[in-house]
C-alpha cells in the first residue's frame, strides 16, 4: 500500500489542478519509498525533493493565477498557506543538502499538510472557480 494513497476525495473537478495534485501525491510516495529503502540513495532523495519543491512552487503559481484572474476573495489567505509550505519544503531540501536525513516524521508532516491543503483549503475554492467556468 502506498504511503499516501490517491483518493477520489482529492478530485476537484479542475483538470489541471487534479493532474498536478496527483503528481504531488505520486512524488510524495516516491520520496517515502526512497527514504524507507534498506539503503536510501541520497542523490535520488535530493532529486525527488528538488522536483517536489520546484513542481509545488509552479503548482501554486497556477492556482494563484486562477485566483487573480477571477478575483477570488480568499486569495491572500490561500497564498499565505502556499508561502508557508514553500518555505518549509525549501528548508527540508536545504537541510538535506547540508547532510541531514529526511525523517519519516518530516514526510508524515508533509503528507498531512498536503492532504489538509487539498481536502480543506483547495476544495474551498472549487465552487468559486467552477462558477467562473474554470472546470474542464
Amino acid at each position: 500500500m502506498a504511503f499516501m494513497p490517491w483518493s477520489d476525495r482529492f478530485i476537484t473537478g479542475l483538470a489541471q489542478i487534479d493532474e498536478q495534485h496527483h503528481w504531488l501525491v505520486d512524488q510524495t510516495n516516491r520520496l517515502y519509498d526512497e527514504i524507507t529503502h534498506e539503503s536510501p540513495d541520497p542523490a535520488a532523495i535530493h532529486q525527488i525533493l528538488e522536483g517536489l519543491v520546484e513542481y509545488t512552487f509552479n503548482h501554486f503559481i497556477v492556482e494563484e493565477e486562477l485566483f487573480a484572474r477571477h478575483a477570488y476573495p480568499e486569495n491572500e489567505a490561500h497564498k499565505a498557506e502556499h508561502d508557508r509550505f514553500t518555505k518549509l519544503a525549501a528548508e527540508v531540501l536545504l537541510k538535506h543538502e547540508g547532510g541531514d536525513n529526511v525523517s519519516r516524521e518530516i514526510l508524515e508532516f508533509l503528507k498531512e499538510w498536503l492532504k489538509h491543503h487539498i481536502l480543506e483549503v483547495d476544495m474551498a475554492y472549487v465552487p468559486f472557480l467552477k462558477a467562473h467556468d474554470e472546470a474542464s
